[in-house]
């Protein structure tokens, strides 16, 4: 699933704990830059993890417009991704 400032996959995994990989391309800006965007896209889950059922590998790949977004929109793009993919716990949010 997608939209303006990220992508998201997920797939079943065959353990009972979230597997999370980033991905930011060399086009979005010099390290510094892409490592910021990782650094905030890894916040955005640690601060809702409890929200995540177990047992999902998520594969998130930042987007041009992740780099300059405001961390709430991240986290509203982020959580809003995972509902579409049917990875959030219902109830929560």
């Amino acid at each position: 699933v997608a939209d303006g400032f990220l992508v998201l996959y997920a797939r079943k995994n065959r353990s009972q704990a979230n597997r999370v990989g980033i991905t930011v391309s060399k086009k979005l800006g010099k390290a510094h830059i892409r490592n910021r965007t990782r650094r905030r896209i890894r916040e955005v889950y640690r601060l809702n993890e409890e929200k995540f059922q177990p047992g999902w590998d998520i594969v998130v790949v930042a987007r041009t417009k992740a780099v300059d977004a405001p961390f709430e929109k991240l986290v509203r793009s982020y959580l809003n991704l995972a509902r579409k993919a049917g990875i959030l716990i219902e109830g929560t949010e």
